[in-house]
């Protein structure tokens, strides 16, 4: 797991971006599979994402995308939608076919068989290269609470009521947060290729730090991407502050960048 500690949100966008771009790059014609996540914390991303696509030419023409989970009970047209949150702040401002950006459908009559049927997209378009994760104040990704199976696959999941809270200000009331989600499970999420998740703020550090250096456990889900052997965390000084190890972090990557290290430590 490589952590890279940022001055401020806008600095991560551009680390995080970077992976991106050299992906969809990489992928050339045959397109790479992006999985994008919802939420405060990849806006500054797909604002740099957009930039680099407009300024610089960056196209997704040949992209595909996954979306991590959607609201059960909300339809894709709902403006609260993880569909339409996607679309308003990245995927009508890029070059991306509307129809290659994927999610699972909330307001589908049978959401279980709905979750499977998403997970076996995922599976058939090859996979994930490239998954981008935000982190919730409890551990959470994508809509796996704590408890959650660290082989879960994507399914119908209870939402906590610290995450109901923490969603209740993109609502109108705390009453009309849906109380469920079809989310990727984390068995799902391992399968891709590599990782990056992202993070800011000083309410998310006990959870950055359980992630990259606390033990492997069902109460910090995110734990689980100690497992995987591709993952980039990108996070401010604030969310960084509880990392016991946070020097060395900034020593390797001082050491990776032929950045002059400091001789006061």
């Amino acid at each position: 797991m490589e952590i890279h500690i940022v001055a401020d949100a806008d600095a991560g966008a551009k680390v995080v971006a970077d992976l991106f771009e050299r992906t969809v790059r990489d992928a050339g014609d045959s397109g790479a599979v992006l999985g994008l996540a919802t939420g405060s914390s990849p806006v500054p991303t797909y604002t740099e994402l957009i930039r680099r696509h407009r300024v610089e030419g960056l196209s997704f023409a040949a992209c595909r995308a996954f979306l991590l989970d959607e609201y059960v009970g909300l339809p894709a047209g709902h403006e609260q939608s993880y569909h339409a949150f996607i679309r308003e702040n990245f995927v009508s401002k890029v070059d991306i076919e509307d129809a290659s950006v994927i999610s699972p459908n909330g307001a589908a009559t049978d959401p279980a068989a709905e979750a499977a049927e998403y997970d076996r997209r995922i599976s058939e378009a090859g996979g994930v290269d490239l998954q981008i994760l935000g982190i919730g104040s409890n551990g959470h990704i994508a809509f796996n609470e704590p408890g959650s199976s660290l082989a879960s696959r994507t399914r119908v999941v209870g939402l906590t009521r610290s995450t109901i809270a923490d969603n209740a200000r993109y609502f109108d009331s705390p009453a009309d947060v849906p109380v469920r989600a079809i989310s990727q499970g984390l068995g799902t999420i391992l399968e891709a290729r590599r990782i990056v998740l992202t993070a800011s703020g000083e309410g998310k550090a006990a959870a950055v730090a359980q992630l990259a250096e606390g033990a492997i456990s069902a109460r910090w889900p995110a734990t689980v991407l100690q497992t995987h052997p591709a993952v980039t965390v990108v996070v401010d000084e604030a969310a960084a502050s509880q990392l016991e190890l946070a020097d060395y972090y900034r020593h390797s990557r001082a050491l990776e960048s032929d950045i002059p290290l400091s001789t006061d430590r």
